[in-house]
């Protein structure tokens, strides 16, 4: 018969299997705010002797000139052959421990600390938001969208005396500066947005054409 399984999506295993800091550690994260709380440190002990055997007979070994891979990869073997039962008792004990720092919530069924959580009502902050907050915010939302409103108008007031007809040329074709709709270029000062004209009758020339189309000067 297999227990129930908790903190399935918001845990991470910080277990190291080899070597002298090997030990069992997990980290569980509040669902909501993300606070994490680590359990305590659990030293694998079988898995420090091979890491400790290994550097032993490694530095014995490397003094005589011998290889000593046959008794390091018995250690390691020792210590692979009881990992998983260890790590699986160390992690229901976290989990154990890790329960009585996070709380289940009611309605969405998640893990969160107990900032995140309506103890009254069974239920997280995101089932059941805090009123107070709640009315703040909407006071804020109102206010904001209030002076949206004001400044959209005002806009549209100023917008009656643009000249939405004027000609205007975003970048200048003399040096390329963009102009952000100006009479002169901010870069050269040279004059935007303003028709080619005959040199002869000085009537304004469509660009592209080749003659004028009042005279027929060649441009």
């Amino acid at each position: 018969m297999t227990s129930e399984i908790y903190f399935s999506s918001n845990h991470r295993d910080l277990c190291e299997q080899h070597g002298t800091g090997a030990g069992f550690q997990f980290e569980f994260y509040c669902y909501r705010c993300s606070d994490t709380w680590r359990s305590p440190f659990e030293a694998f002990r079988t898995g420090q002797m091979a890491g400790w055997i290994g550097k032993g007979v490694n530095a014995a070994w490397n003094l005589i000139g011998g290889n000593a891979n046959t008794i390091s990869n018995a250690a390691d073997g020792l210590a692979g052959h009881t990992w998983g039962t260890s790590r699986d008792a160390a992690f229901q004990r976290a989990i154990a421990n890790a329960r009585t720092h996070f709380n289940r919530c009611a309605r969405c069924t998640h893990y969160v600390c107990g900032r995140c959580f309506d103890s009254a009502q069974g239920l997280c902050h995101n089932c059941a938001p805090d009123t107070a907050a709640e009315a703040t915010a909407a006071q804020h939302r109102g206010l904001n969208d209030s002076v949206t409103d004001r400044a959209y108008r005002a806009g549209q007031q100023s917008g009656a005396e643009c000249d939405v007809n004027a000609p205007r040329q975003l970048v200048c074709p003399q040096c390329h500066t963009e102009t952000h709709g100006t009479p002169f270029c901010p870069g050269c000062g040279f004059r935007l947005a303003q028709p080619v004209q005959c040199t002869s009758c000085h009537r304004d020339v469509p660009d592209g054409a080749a003659f004028c189309p009042s005279c027929g000067t060649r441009r």
